[in-house]
């Protein structure tokens, strides 16, 4: 309520697997992360998003001792707050840690010759711009952020695309492959749903 009030979007994982996959689909500027979770602990998520990602990450935790907070910062938590604690507080940590972070994303995704520039929106091909829809930008983007992982449709279309992620597909190979009846960039992985290779 408090982050929402200084207006931050806010999305909620009651579980530590939930919270993790949540993070991979939508890439957040910051995670508060609770020690205590069911099923992965907060270490265990801090360690796993620390490897993929160097998204800011504040730990949550009722134990207050030295060991548990070093613990924490040595897993790659940026800050480390006990409860309980004041959500003003909280609040102003979170600013604070964002201050202070990098951009988590770059403007600029390339793979080869194709080009994905998110402060213009604009895709290059071979030196060329583009043309490609709003959808089709956001899909690539995804896509292109984390090259080699597998997305399923599912998880497309929770990233804010609609059903029609098959035709989206279809038109940004159409658009960026060399040969799109054998595509090397947007490549189906049967069964599961698609995945970008640099």
């Amino acid at each position: 309520m408090y982050l929402r009030h200084e207006g931050y979007r806010i999305d909620v994982a009651r579980t530590g697997d939930e919270g993790l996959s949540r993070a991979r689909q939508h890439s957040p500027d910051l995670v508060i992360l609770d020690l205590m979770l069911p099923g992965k602990n907060g270490l265990e998520v801090c360690n796993a998003l620390r490897v993929e990602s160097k998204t800011p990450i504040i730990m949550l935790t009722a134990r207050s001792t030295e060991d548990d907070k070093l613990l924490g910062l040595e897993t790659g938590a940026d800050d480390y707050v006990t409860k309980p604690f004041s959500p003003r507080e909280l609040v102003a940590r979170v600013r604070a840690v964002l201050r202070r972070a990098e951009p988590v994303h770059e403007e600029r995704l390339t793979a080869g010759d194709l080009t994905l520039d998110r402060e213009t929106r604009e895709v290059i091909v071979r030196g060329e711009s583009v043309v490609v829809t709003a959808a089709e930008f956001r899909l690539l983007e995804t896509l292109m952020r984390t090259p080699g992982r597998v997305f399923t449709r599912d998880e497309l279309v929770e990233g804010g695309l609609d059903r029609t992620v098959d035709v989206h597909i279809k038109n940004l190979r159409r658009k960026i492959e060399v040969d799109r009846a054998n595509p090397t960039r947007i490549v189906t992985v049967f069964g599961t749903g698609y995945k970008f290779v640099p």
